[in-house]
């Protein structure tokens, strides 16, 4: 793969300058099946043949990737194959999991030891913090933070899979909807050209009805199971739960690397810097490659700063990372063309798609790009589906955030909200998952998950659907 990337960047390098953009009137849907694929391999495999996808997963991706490229260059030429490559890593790519690294390094480097007795209101509680933490250090930085606290907070008790499923609705996704921290496809609009404080002032209350009502279910369920139903168990059964040290946290110095890493992202926003370099077709700015080597830094030192049993307590390890980045590199270069077709509006290849969440005067249904992002959302992956329905609105930031706000709205709403309805639909899900299984926590299938979903949140999107989207 690192061959062949090679192979077309050095082709590419005499004319990359003069490459132009594809134009998607002329491709055909065809050009769609890698993207389809990789997404569909990432919501199937793991299903169907868990041990092979754990061990192949990178060369799933590898191969999509490769399924794209080598006939796109083939097609249109190294040159414009280079350049389209070159703008995906450099203008998307690249930051993206530079950010994710630095949030899932941080996180991991602090450690909340002490072992608390999961109440209700303790639990509340809890979610409650980590909603707010979600949109400050990320759905993934809060939900590593906290999943394991939680668990130790309710390990004398039966009753605990409804406890990990609301932290999922709650803190791995929902929570995330307020900044371009919070959750990848608002950092992917950040990188796009949407304001930074734009999501919090256009749905924050959309954010806190469906936050607070979920809270409100959640202590009424609890409650109720810990009056009526619960069999407390008389010790503590888990070996991390006879951790008896008081409250605290360990590995305090990441919350100031924390801290370094909002300063360097609202930095890349608000400066303005005529300083930019052309690479081979695509302007990188002063501002952002301040940020990416920022949050490279901050990456380092806290590796370097934090002790390595905080490490060891927190059982981080880069395998979760890893997946993401793999998986990322395939889904951002097999996008390329389906961004390219979505472009060409009503006169493309996906023309039914820009029809359908279109109303007959030609303007953008938010109700539609609510519940079509959401959809695709739920059983793809949050972050490509919201930048393919960003350019299906138009893909223009300063119009978006302007005279089409409510489809913006609509649009992160659905990919951030809506990423809750399954496992797949977001990646902070499946780590929760894993780690609430490897702690003993009993959690339901992919089926099973569903249910909860469909019967708690479906409900209440359908009334934010009648609320603020119509």
């Amino acid at each position: 793969m690192r061959a062949l990337l090679a192979a077309v960047l050095l082709a590419a390098l005499p004319g990359a300058a003069m490459a132009a953009d594809v134009d998607g009137r002329s491709l055909s849907v065809l050009w769609g099946v890698p993207f389809a694929g990789i997404l569909l391999s990432i919501a199937l495999v793991p299903l169907f043949a868990p041990v092979f996808w754990h061990h192949h997963f990178g060369k799933i991706a590898a191969a999509w990737g490769l399924a794209f490229l080598l006939p796109f260059a083939a097609v249109f030429g190294p040159a414009v194959a280079g350049a389209n490559l070159v703008h995906a890593l450099l203008a998307e790519y690249i930051p993206f999991v530079v950010l994710l690294t630095a949030l899932y390094t941080v996180s991991g480097g602090i450690y909340i030891r002490g072992n608390l007795h999961g109440s209700p209101a303790l639990n509340t509680g809890l979610l409650a913090l980590g909603a707010v933490l979600a949109s400050v250090m990320g759905t993934t930085g809060a939900s590593m933070l906290l999943i394991r606290p939680l668990i130790r907070a309710n390990d004398n008790r039966r009753h605990t899979v409804h406890v990990v499923v609301f932290f999922i609705f709650i803190v791995s996704n929902a929570g995330g909807s307020l900044t371009p921290l919070g959750d990848p496809p608002l950092f992917l609009g950040f990188l796009k050209g949407v304001d930074f404080f734009w999501t919090v002032a256009h749905i924050l209350p959309e954010t806190l009805f469906l936050i607070g009502t979920l809270l409100v279910l959640f202590f009424a369920l609890d409650t109720w199971l810990y009056r009526h139903r619960e069999e407390l168990l008389p010790s503590d059964p888990t070996p991390d739960s006879r951790d008896v040290r008081a409250f605290g946290f360990d590995g305090k110095r990441n919350f100031a690397l924390l801290g370094a890493v909002v300063a360097l992202v609202l930095l890349s926003g608000f400066w303005k810097s005529p300083i930019a370099f052309d690479i081979l077709g695509t302007a990188v700015g002063l501002p952002g490659i301040v940020r990416d080597v920022g949050l490279v830094v901050v990456t380092l030192a806290s590796l370097r700063l934090t002790p390595h049993k905080v490490h060891q307590d927190n059982q981080f390890g880069w395998g979760p990372m890893q997946e993401v980045a793999k998986l990322f590199a395939g889904i951002f270069l097999t996008i390329i063309p389906v961004i390219a077709m979505l472009k060409a509006g009503v006169d493309g290849p996906f023309g039914a798609v820009v029809r359908a969440v279109t109303r007959p005067d030609g303007s953008p249904d938010p109700a539609m790009y609510f519940w079509a992002t959401g959809a695709l959302s739920s059983f793809l992956d949050n972050a490509p589906t919201y930048l393919v329905f960003f350019n299906t609105a138009g893909g223009d930031p300063a119009v978006l955030m302007t005279t089409l706000a409510p489809t913006l709205a609509a649009i992160s709403a659905g990919a951030v909200f809506m990423g809750a309805n399954t496992y797949i639909g977001n990646a902070p899900n499946m780590m929760v998952k894993a780690i609430a299984e490897d702690r003993g926590v009993k959690m339901p299938s992919f089926f099973g998950y569903m249910l909860w979903s469909c019967g708690i949140l479906v409900p209440l999107f359908v009334v934010m659907t009648f609320i603020w989207f119509r």
